[in-house]
């Protein structure tokens, strides 16, 4: 079993207007974890959480083998941690910034820094103050990547990026993957960016995680099978099945754990199968909540 870099068991978080449910992670050293969810779901109170800047209310978090936030000084030169809440010194420059991070992080990597200012097409010199939305992102990027920390720990890095700036910052995490050694926690609700680079993926809504997987298996197992039934009666569902959507004789079937088992029961029932379809994350994510939130409705009845 691989060693862990995270590890959330019966997280719980309360405020009067959200809860945090019962939150378990697993984030494996090495692996490149996106955290996704819409606004609001809990990814940032999750992320707080395990950075220690938050007590839960019970439940423990565990970070490179050390319990948060009792921890949290040992492992910081380890951690690497960004969020769209940082600010940086608008008065000073990126070279100020360069040079002060270096002279707290042993870290530091000089080399990788100046690669990083090319690709990132930033300057030394220019003072934060003036740097655009995408520019400062930028640059908080930098200072953390440089660092060179065992763990990185992302909150919607690419918010607020223009398309070009957010396939610089993408090129630089997938090249991460090809550092064994290091881990990342990203947290994102653009699910094509999750898709691109990351090899674990957790779904949260309203405070819970609602899935958990390798990417490949969330690809390999979601289908949509476009169906003709033999009458307009509304169609039954039938195991892995997680949702239905039907126009008379015609339906659109969504299954979570797709195999030909189930092409095999229509044939019997004389469903006709028009085509199987592969799945977007994003289609995957909206139909796992959309799945999530029907049986809360039906269960609260």
């Amino acid at each position: 079993m691989n060693e862990l870099a995270i590890q959330l068991q019966n997280v719980n978080k309360h405020f009067n207007y959200f809860d945090l449910n019962n939150v378990n992670l697993t984030l494996p050293k090495g692996q490149i974890m996106g955290f996704v969810g819409a606004n609001g779901a809990g990814k940032s109170t999750t992320i707080r959480i395990i950075m220690g800047l938050m007590q839960a209310d019970n439940g423990t978090a565990t970070v490179l083998g050390q319990e948060m936030p009792k921890f949290q000084t040992q492992i910081k030169h380890h951690v690497g941690y960004s969020s769209e809440e940082m600010k940086l010194y608008g008065g000073k420059n990126l070279g100020w910034h360069m040079a002060f991070i270096k002279s707290i992080y042993p870290g530091w990597d000089d080399n990788y820094a100046k690669e990083l200012l090319q690709r990132f097409d930033l300057n030394l010199e220019q003072k934060i103050k003036q740097f655009s939305k995408g520019q400062h992102i930028k640059a908080q990027l930098l200072l953390v990547l440089a660092r060179k920390p065992k763990l990185l720990v992302l909150d919607e890095p690419t918010t607020g990026l223009d398309p070009v700036a957010r396939q610089e910052v993408n090129n630089e995490l997938a090249l991460i993957l090809k550092d064994e050694e290091r881990t990342v926690l990203f947290s994102s609700h653009n699910t094509a960016d999750v898709e691109k680079i990351s090899d674990q993926i957790t779904f949260i809504d309203r405070g819970a995680i609602i899935d958990t997987n390798d990417k490949e298996t969330f690809l390999e197992n979601w289908r949509r099978i476009q169906v003709e039934l033999p009458s307009d009666k509304p169609m039954v569902p039938m195991g892995n099945i997680v949702q239905i959507e039907q126009d008379g004789r015609l339906a659109s079937v969504i299954s979570n754990h797709f195999c030909h088992s189930i092409l095999e029961a229509y044939q019997q029932q004389n469903i006709k199968v028009l085509a199987v379809e592969n799945m977007t994350l994003e289609e995957i994510f909206l139909a796992n909540v959309n799945h999530r939130r029907q049986a809360q409705n039906i269960g609260a009845k």
